[in-house]
């Protein structure tokens, strides 16, 4: 329910003109902050004209109830409550702002949560006792609260650089309008998209919005602040945030940013290798791996990013198989299963299934092989292993992924040392796969497979000692590593723990070869928790 829609402030023409400039101006100033919640921009832009900048009418302002607009209170943490409740007593203005506001209004929980406050950063620092400023042109604060750190801005970093006469000609614009309203306005004009763009005050129960943010909320749909191809050519990384948020939600592209997507995606081939890792990361670790790279085909973004998994797409698609059905779509979709917003992994976990999967395109493998490997990483110890694919041989399970997996072997089973000189082979080319992420002579010699893929001009991502890190994860193969448990341990997951990054491996390429074999039986328990279940399968119980 809208409380005020402030319908009654009318400016006058050259008020009005004023107030565009003063926006103008105020996207000049755009920055970004590292991480999740990425909505401010990094760099200074030339002026935009008055078309570019409609969002300055303060007319289609509008203030919400939150208890209307459905953000249920319990799911903000604990200590962001704290923080946004010390900072008012202390008589400052503090709201949550950006993607948090976004997901309580959907129902989701946050990922984290981002606080704004007129108190100045040093304010801030005296006000909480483990705060430190970080960031030097716009340093913001992070609060260490409750075994969590909380990201403050302050409004008083954005209005100092305003030039200086400009606040004078935007309070004589808007002379009818709160000072609060023209400091969050303010504000959401420096946002990346309009559903990023709301302030929540959570002890008043009102929610800001001063560009539409709501109504897009609502219709699903991601879109610019200000002009798509003027936002994405200031600041090309909001193409992937914006692939991002798109995935994660399941929205669309209004016409106007898909367009701009599409013209200018390969201008993200600009960025460090470092900002592509951190957001590739955050489009595959949090449970969306599957829509992201669904969105980053469709508007070209693969083959800067992944080039080996875009060509082996393409090369899907000339020979007529539909690529959701891949083994590739497959094993990301088993592992958005396993993960979430809040049970996330860490990039080396995906590496190392992407890496896996590349040395099964370069060098087919029976599917006992497969097995073999994905059930000692899974069970830990060589013995279950073989023992596991003994129970498979002996039922005949069939797996039907092509190019990866070879036909079904119609000869008797093979011998145990025929099997793990297999394995060791197999595993030794899944450690020289990393390389694809790390070197790029070894990406051109691996493109060689696809002879219609086009020249490389994708990005290696990963230092050297990434890519030794991923490797080992398949040494040792006669190392017993028995589990006491067969269920995730996230957080060790998110800790980069080597034998739980190993477990999740391979128990996505179990589920995924589960799930492809020809039996019913199988079919129906795709997902299956514990060693038990696995052999007892195999068995026939």
């Amino acid at each position: 329910m809208t409380i005020s829609k402030r319908s009654d402030l009318l400016l006058l023409p050259a008020k009005l003109s004023s107030l565009r400039s003063i926006a103008f101006q105020l996207q000049r100033w755009k920055h970004t902050y590292p991480g999740e919640n990425e909505d401010l921009v990094p760099k200074e832009v030339e002026a935009r004209s008055a078309q570019e900048a409609g969002l300055c009418n303060p007319s289609s302002w509008r203030t919400y109830d939150s208890t209307k607009v459905g953000i249920n209170k319990s799911a903000i943490s604990q200590p962001a409550w704290g923080i946004i409740r010390s900072l008012q007593q202390k008589g400052f203005e503090a709201y949550l702002v950006g993607g948090c506001v976004r997901d309580l209004l959907l129902k989701r929980v946050p990922k984290d949560f981002d606080i704004i406050t007129t108190a100045t950063n040093k304010q801030i620092k005296k006000q909480f006792r483990r705060c430190i400023i970080v960031g030097r042109r716009f340093p913001i604060c992070h609060v260490h609260m409750v075994g969590t750190i909380t990201e403050v801005s302050s409004f008083d970093t954005i209005i100092k650089d305003v030039e200086e006469g400009k606040e004078d000609i935007l309070r004589k614009a808007l002379h009818t309008c709160s000072e609060k309203d023209i400091v969050r306005w303010k504000d959401s004009m420096r946002r990346d998209f309009t559903i990023n763009g709301l302030f929540f005050d959570p002890a008043k129960s009102r929610v800001y919005d001063y560009v539409n943010g709501l109504k897009d909320l609502r219709s699903s749909r991601v879109t610019t602040v200000v002009s798509a191809h003027l936002s994405f050519s200031e600041d090309c990384a909001r193409i992937l945030r914006g692939l991002r948020i798109a995935a994660r939600l399941g929205f669309w592209f209004s016409e106007e940013t898909a367009a701009a997507l599409r013209k200018l995606s390969s201008s993200v081939s600009t960025l460090t290798k470092e900002r592509l890792m951190m957001e590739l990361n955050f489009m595959l670790a949090y449970g969306a791996a599957k829509p992201s790279i669904q969105l980053l085909k469709k508007f070209g973004l693969l083959e800067i990013l992944l080039p080996f998994h875009a060509a082996y797409l393409d090369h899907q698609d000339k020979h007529k198989v539909d690529y959701t059905s891949t083994m590739f779509m497959k094993l990301i979709s088993s592992l958005d299963k396993l993960l979430s917003p809040d049970r996330p992994c860490r990039c080396t976990l995906w590496l190392g299934l992407l890496a896996f999967h590349i040395a099964l395109v370069r060098n087919p493998e029976e599917a006992s092989v497969v097995w073999a490997v994905s059930s000692f990483l899974y069970f830990g110890t060589w013995s279950e292993a073989v023992e596991f694919v003994k129970q498979l041989d002996k039922n005949k399970k069939s797996v039907d992924f092509l190019p990866e997996i070879k036909a079904l072997r119609e000869a008797k089973p093979m011998s145990e040392k025929m099997l793990k000189e297999k394995v060791l082979n197999l595993t030794l080319l899944v450690r020289s796969s990393v390389n694809a992420f790390s070197c790029k002579e070894s990406l051109r010699e691996y493109l060689t497979v696809f002879p219609e893929a086009p020249e490389c001009s994708g990005k290696v991502l990963i230092s050297v000692k990434k890519r030794d890190y991923v490797a080992k994860l398949f040494n040792d193969l006669d190392d017993n590593r028995r589990r006491e448990s067969y269920d995730i341990d996230y957080e060790l997951l998110k800790k980069d723990d080597p034998d739980e990054i190993r477990f999740v491996i391979g128990k996505v390429f179990m589920d995924t070869l589960s799930a492809r074999i020809e039996d019913n039986v199988v079919k129906k328990q795709p997902l299956l928790k514990n060693k038990e279940e696995r052999m007892g399968m195999q068995n026939g119980s």
